[in-house]
């Protein structure tokens, strides 16, 4: 049976997995990193979290391992239960308890983690994005600096479009971010630094509003598709009117919870070279 993978934050009980019985004596920081190296060898991860005992269970630790796969999840358990792996002594393994009933709030992903996502199971060069459009909206030039006693927000504009050539697939996603001013009394140096801010947050909320349209679906065979569900809402925007249309649409509907964004490996400037091209 295939499985979808949508681009959200995991939290189904079948994905996430419970590991016990780690020895006490590598600080914690190491275990995380033997029990990553361990288990994303039989899928992505999303997160390894470790845990010290109560103090009732005695010294040691357990972890929470989160996959975006539940098949992953399913191989990992069966595969690591009662090893050893990184230790002298056995761990257990198990599938989360979490009681069904419970209803699961659905996180989107943020942008970085959408990209790793697509990387695995498209590979890097199985899809390209593009902005179509990162526009101002606060209403300030490049060259407006704002007074000393002003409190403006900057507020910008994006919309982006994921591409998956060989799929035939193109997703578009909208995003707007604002970024505080306030009173500036570094200067225009610091202002030149809030804006590139919210520009970087804009496109990275368009990315990420693209790849929620988005499921990837793992055959049985191994084998990857790709899944769109376009949102009832978008507009297709092809001219300047349709785009300020879909700009006045975002404006009134602010964007669903996601994860926040990391700007570690985001690069405004490499963005701005590939304005409106696929890369």
């Amino acid at each position: 049976m295939a499985e979808l993978i949508s681009f959200v934050v995991p939290t189904q009980s079948d994905k996430v997995l419970l590991v016990w019985e780690l020895s006490a004596g590598p600080p914690a920081e190491a275990i995380s990193h033997s029990l990553f190296t361990a288990f994303s060898q039989f899928g992505l991860l999303y997160s390894v979290r470790v845990f010290p005992n109560a103090a009732v269970a005695g010294p040691g630790f357990y972890a929470i391992i989160k996959f975006y796969s539940s098949k992953d999840a399913q191989r990992a358990q069966k595969a690591c239960d009662g090893k050893p792996l990184f230790q002298t002594s056995p761990v257990k393994v198990r599938l989360s308890t979490r009681h069904k009933a419970q209803p699961h709030q659905a996180f989107a992903l943020n942008s970085s983690r959408c990209q790793e996502l697509a990387n695995y199971y498209f590979g890097f060069n199985g899809w390209s994005k593009r902005i179509i459009k990162l526009q101002e909206l606060s209403g300030l030039g490049d060259e407006v600096l704002p007074g000393p006693q002003q409190k403006q927000n900057l507020k910008f504009f994006c919309a982006v479009e994921v591409v998956l050539a060989s799929y035939g697939c193109r997703s578009p996603g909208v995003g707007i971010a604002e970024e505080p001013l306030g009173q500036l009394e570094e200067g225009q140096s610091s202002y030149l630094t809030r804006r590139k801010t919210a520009q970087k947050l804009a496109i990275q909320s368009a990315l990420s509003d693209a790849f929620q349209k988005l499921a990837i679906v793992v055959l049985d065979s191994g084998k990857v598709a790709v899944e769109y569900r376009p949102s009832e809402e978008f507009i297709d925007a092809g001219s300047e009117e349709e785009l300020q249309s879909l700009i006045q649409v975002n404006c009134l509907n602010q964007p669903g919870q996601r994860e926040e964004e990391c700007f570690s490996d985001f690069s405004l400037e490499e963005e701005e070279l590939q304005l409106g091209e696929p890369h």
